[in-house]
């Protein structure tokens, strides 16, 4: 129904953008791709996907069309919903994602939250042959933090708001920022991702 939305950039999160255009402010549902595209961008454009629901109408936005493409083939696999393609997509970048599917990696797979070894394996046998039309890959996307508190706060938030314990979300990324003192806020959210 609806292909992309442009406009000026509300509000942004790790989980989430609120883009307004034409005077409407849409909740836009994003992965950490897009978020490390756009958090600092006054103006975005976000191709879309929009699910329909008996409970809820959901808009997912992706800061390129390829990041769609693949969230796409994501829920075409039976048993992944929205808000799990897009925690794979936060855990993983594409290029990441499709060498992990391409080359059968489905133990490093289940790492996913919420996501088990059947499910991983059923990704993995139902998408290798489609990852050579998913064409080219989006360029890496830094996330550049002034300070190592403002990386470990963001990276909490972010945390919390995928639905992780905030007590077990700063354990980790205290752990993890003892570790990598330098470390940007994308990287540090993946990482915590794979450790809780």
């Amino acid at each position: 129904m609806y292909e992309y939305i442009s406009g000026t950039v509300a509000e942004v999160s790790p989980t989430y953008a609120v883009l307004e255009a034409a005077g409407v402010g849409y909740y836009i549902n994003i992965s950490l791709q897009t978020f490390s595209a756009i958090e600092s961008s006054e103006q975005a454009r976000l191709w879309v996907h929009f699910i329909v629901r008996e409970d809820a109408q959901i808009l997912y936005g992706f800061a390129t069309r390829q990041e769609r493409e693949l969230f796409r083939m994501l829920i075409s696999v039976s048993g992944v919903g929205g808000n799990t393609a897009r925690m794979i997509l936060s855990t993983y970048s594409t290029s990441e994602l499709r060498n992990i599917i391409s080359t059968g990696n489905a133990v490093l797979l289940k790492n996913v939250k919420g996501l088990g070894l059947k499910t991983a394996q059923k990704i993995i046998v139902e998408l290798s042959g489609k990852m050579v039309d998913l064409g080219v890959e989006q360029k890496a996307q830094k996330v550049v933090a002034e300070s190592n508190n403002e990386v470990f706060n963001e990276t909490v938030a972010a945390l919390v708001m995928l639905g992780f314990q905030k007590a077990a979300s700063e354990k980790v990324v205290k752990a993890l920022l003892k570790d990598e003192p330098d470390i940007h806020v994308e990287e540090a959210v993946r990482q915590a991702l794979r450790r809780m």
